[in-house]
């Protein structure tokens, strides 16, 4: 399978190229504003430019769409402020689906975001990370918490459309918290906090951070296997995934919809961890 990955030199893209870049099912083109290391042949483009995008979809079967302009990713956009930044991702997802439908590829995987439903964190914070009982389920409708969930929640109806209009299979995954090597365990953001000097360990704030990375983690093993089971699935119109590992105290909770759906079964559970890697 052909499978264009846009922003693949990025945390999720080396994820992704990292546990299935030796997979002899996949050749992969990584595509990015700079050049990406990877399996697979890289090129260096910029999604905000059609003319620039367009060509590398051809001969193509899927597409990867994790490209994300820069300093626009989390929940840092919470004020209703639009900017250009912002207006560039719209800009970007469009462009990618638009070309997905004139290539005729097969299917979209689009990187979505926790925060497309971010209001349920927020509305039950802080209790949402030690209460079992506060869930979003993958019935749960668009509730972002930010302008940057707002592009998110674009991005899923814009593939909903080019999956009934156009018969692209599109899947749509809300991940959680997938974090580079060096962070990747439930402490990581804790550990990241640290490092940067924003709290020291046993603080309120670093314990805060690895109650909420307990429920939103997602190992970088089990991101991959979640878009593997996308790329091989064939069964799906469209729909969308909460990319979690199998953490017990997750309030994203769709894994028996994920399992049931496209076979995906996660390794992985936070509660496993009760301290940093040494």
């Amino acid at each position: 399978m052909d499978v264009l990955v846009t922003g693949a030199g990025g945390t999720i893209g080396t994820a992704i190229t990292d546990h299935l870049g030796g997979d002899d099912r996949y050749d992969f083109t990584l595509l990015d504003v700079e050049p990406a290391d990877g399996p697979g042949e890289s090129v260096v483009a910029d999604v905000r430019n059609y003319d620039e995008l367009r060509p590398q979809f051809d001969g193509q079967d899927a597409v990867i769409h994790l490209a994300l302009t820069p300093g626009t990713g989390g929940a840092s956009n919470r004020d209703i402020e639009w900017s250009d930044p912002l207006a560039d991702n719209l800009e970007g997802i469009t462009n990618v689906f638009e070309a997905a439908v004139e290539a005729d590829l097969d299917s979209v995987v689009f990187a979505s975001s926790n925060h497309a439903v971010g209001m349920v964190e927020l509305d039950n914070y802080p209790d949402v990370y030690h209460d079992r009982g506060i869930v979003a389920d993958h019935t749960e409708p668009h509730r972002p918490d930010s302008l940057y969930g707002l592009t998110k929640s674009y991005g899923e109806d814009l593939g909903r459309l080019a999956a009934e209009r156009h018969g692209i299979r599109f899947y749509g995954l809300r991940i959680g918290a997938c974090r580079d090597p060096e962070y990747d365990h439930p402490y990581g953001d804790a550990e990241r906090g640290v490092d940067a000097g924003r709290f020291e360990r046993d603080s309120d704030a670093y314990e805060e951070q690895v109650a909420r990375m307990k429920g939103l983690w997602q190992s970088r093993r089990d991101l991959a296997q979640l878009v593997d089971c996308c790329l091989q699935d064939d069964s799906v119109e469209w729909d969308h995934f909460y990319g979690v590992s199998a953490n017990q105290r997750r309030w994203l909770d769709d894994l028996d919809h994920a399992r049931e759906t496209i076979g995906y079964e996660p390794e992985d559970d936070g509660e496993e961890w009760d301290a940093p890697p040494e």
